[in-house]
């Protein structure tokens, strides 16, 4: 058993006039995420090269496309939560649906408000949707593999219980409730699995493919994003610990559908969608020749 290390969710609180205001890591992580992002995506459109002898859009509109892009991270992701893991409860207090602050995000939900996002902006600008999205993909997994570090530091979203030497003891009461176990509890470190999958590992896929000329066949990089996380996160449910209120007595894996021992969860229910979704991109654009290389 590994013991949670003491690192503080918060980076640092002032106190302004009786208002207490503090930094947390998940916060940063998404602020970095988003920068980091923001910066490859400039990087990419100043490579014309790499799409084929034109890129699909200005490096100067790449700013106006950030603004939108947290704008369908935050409300998305928001609602995403409410809608797929507790509307239930939502519904019954409508007034904690803008509390985000006080943790509640869905990947899935932030990543359907960004493809509107985008769509519009695409719309507005006369932009290829699908090479604007094969940009994105690049620049989204390392931003996905902070939050998923954020997340571990926050000892949230912890996996299931497990013997394993690697395994931690995450602090609080439900971290510690684990049926047929007695003294402390060690769960698996899923956040951390799914930082070097859906982070570190599909960072380095895409960025292996842009270097193979992937920007010039459309929807390629969009189609190796979406199986790549779908399958990654499909994984890892297997490790993590699924919401308390989807785990029953009669459940104790919280599966959404199958039976308590062989099912499938929400997070998987979920990602399968991406993972076909995401194949048939690929096929498609390998189906297709690549964009002709212009000469300068």
């Amino acid at each position: 058993m590994i013991p949670f290390p003491r690192i503080s969710p918060e980076i640092f609180t002032v106190d302004i006039f009786g208002w207490e205001l503090s930094l947390r890591w998940y916060a940063l992580a998404y602020l970095v995420g988003l920068l980091i992002g923001w910066r490859i995506i400039v990087a990419l459109m100043r490579r014309p090269r790499l799409w084929g002898g034109g890129a699909p859009m200005r490096p100067e509109q790449v700013e106006e496309l950030l603004t939108w892009v947290i704008v369908g991270v935050v409300l998305g992701g928001r609602l995403g939560f409410v809608l797929f893991y507790q509307p239930a409860y939502y519904l019954a207090n409508p007034s904690q649906i803008p509390v985000i602050w006080q943790g509640g995000m869905s990947f899935h939900g932030g990543f359907l408000g960004v493809v509107i996002a985008a769509w519009w902006f695409c719309r507005r600008h006369g932009i290829a949707p699908m090479r604007l999205a094969d940009a994105l993909s690049v620049a989204t997994p390392i931003g996905l593999g902070l939050g998923r570090v954020a997340n571990f530091i926050n000892a949230e979203l912890w996996g299931r219980p497990t013997d394993a030497p690697w395994g931690v003891i995450f602090p609080g009461v439900e971290a510690q409730t684990c049926p047929g176990i007695t003294g402390p509890c060690a769960r698996h470190p899923s956040q951390l699995y799914e930082a070097g999958l859906e982070g570190v590992l599909l960072a380095i896929a895409l960025f292996l493919l842009v270097r193979a000329g992937g920007l010039r066949r459309p929807g390629q990089a969009l189609g190796l994003f979406l199986a790549g996380y779908g399958l990654s996160r499909f994984v890892v449910e297997f490790f993590r610990q699924a919401d308390a209120h989807f785990i029953t007595p009669d459940n104790p894996l919280g599966h959404v559908l199958g039976g308590p021992v062989w099912g499938v969860t929400m997070g998987q229910l979920l990602s399968l969608p991406m993972v076909l979704i995401g194949l048939a991109f690929l096929i498609r654009a390998r189906m297709r020749p690549p964009v002709a290389q212009t000469v300068a």
